[in-house]
């Protein structure tokens, strides 16, 4: 099936939600549909201890929920971006990588995901995505319905022509330099149950 970059922004049906919900919770995911981002923030906070160590990307979709600000300002977690950014990266790279490398919870979203239940991310660095494999204690995903599609031929598709035009311009009008896509992470299943919540949004947020 292929489809159009306007195609891509547009949020998908309740009954099709239920139904990519059950098939993710086949694949050893945890699962929560929400109305809009006021709901997703309330369902991300609640699975964080005070006091947890967290990280997570630069996001959009956590930018829209309000989850980034409160990790950013509440000071009620030890959020790792903080600390990262008091390192300096030319005499402690090797610390730094160290420091976001396995944390106990990473928080995200994805840029495509399946109607078979398949999580699609790519990256210029690849920072997330060890994180995201395997090395994090707890994954919390929020994915607005927008994001997802077909296939994993779609989902390439979305990340080329919707999400990377985006990406690249938001970074040259920040910091003056493009984006490339170096990596592109599958994630088919959680081997066993407890690693990964996918919190589903009906309403688009995020990219």
């Amino acid at each position: 099936m292929s489809g159009n970059a306007k195609d891509f922004s547009e949020p998908v049906l309740d009954g099709r939600l239920e139904a990519l919900a059950g098939r993710l919770r086949e694949r050893n995911f945890e699962v929560v549909i929400v109305d809009g981002p006021d709901e997703a923030r309330a369902e991300v906070m609640s699975r964080i201890p005070d006091g947890a160590e967290v990280h997570s990307a630069k996001s959009k979709t956590l930018e829209d929920i309000g989850v980034f600000k409160e990790l950013m300002e509440s000071g009620r977690y030890d959020f790792l971006r903080l600390k990262a950014f008091k390192m300096d990266r030319s005499t402690q790279a090797r610390e730094m990588r160290k420091l976001v490398a396995a944390p106990d919870f990473e928080i995200g979203s994805v840029h495509a995901l399946t109607e078979e239940g398949q999580l699609v991310e790519a990256s210029a660095t690849g920072s997330q995505m060890g994180p995201y494999s395997a090395s994090s204690g707890h994954l919390i995903l929020v994915v607005g319905s927008q994001k997802i599609v077909p296939d994993l031929d779609t989902a390439l598709q979305r990340i080329k022509e919707h999400v990377m035009p985006y990406e690249d311009a938001r970074l040259r009008e920040q910091m003056g330099v493009g984006t490339k896509i170096a990596r592109i992470l599958i994630i088919e299943r959680d081997y066993v149950p407890g690693h990964t919540t996918v919190i589903l949004v009906k309403q688009p947020v995020g990219v």
